[in-house]
């Protein structure tokens, strides 16, 4: 990149190149060259912004979190529309998009990630904590409108429903599975709670 030349937003261009550089080449292809290189600046910009590669990871993952939690904000407010197999079905495909698969994907390989991650406050299973925290304030909120039974355990459905939809998601090579596969899932787990 010339110099002299402003970026608008330097981390949220390294986020996206490095979001691109994940999904298209995996956990070992995502370098802090082949981020700066996808997004076409040079070497030293991420290290002016990050004190390190795994620090740019953590603030990458941080992101990804801040999504999920605005995600589950907007979750909450369905409960008592629509169905609770549709909300649910809808958050849990837009939860495990390429994106978060790829980032799990890279949570689990990079030790270091993890410790500045648990160090930061996040889930002991960074995003799929989140996703699950997100899925059981949801069930909750049906449970206060009656749309879930009073005595059906949210903390066990949530992980339930994210660790099924998970393996529908990572099992898959390159298409993610169909919403009415998501669909029947969620029904089969909650065919005892729902009212």
């Amino acid at each position: 990149m010339p110099t002299g030349v402003a970026l608008r937003d330097p981390r949220q261009q390294l986020f996206d190149a490095a979001v691109r550089v994940l999904v298209r080449d995996g956990v070992t292809g995502l370098t802090s060259r082949a981020v700066t290189t996808e997004a076409g600046v040079a070497k030293g910009v991420l290290h002016r912004h990050f004190a390190d590669f795994d620090a740019f990871l953590a603030a990458l993952v941080l992101d990804r979190i801040a999504l999920v939690e605005a995600q589950a904000t907007a979750l909450r407010d369905t409960a008592g529309t629509g169905t609770v197999a549709d909300n649910l079905t809808r958050v849990l495909m837009t939860l495990f998009d390429p994106v978060m698969v790829a980032i799990v994907v890279l949570v689990i390989a990079r030790d270091e990630l993890r410790t500045r991650l648990r160090a930061a406050g996040t889930a002991r299973f960074p995003l799929v904590g989140e996703g699950t925290a997100m899925i059981a304030g949801y069930l909750t909120a049906e449970r206060d409108h009656g749309r879930i039974a009073p005595d059906a355990d949210v903390d066990v459905l949530a992980p339930t429903l994210i660790g099924a939809a998970q393996l529908l998601f990572t099992e898959r090579n390159g298409d993610p599975p169909e919403p009415a596969t998501i669909h029947n899932v969620v029904t089969t787990v909650l065919a005892s709670a729902l009212r």
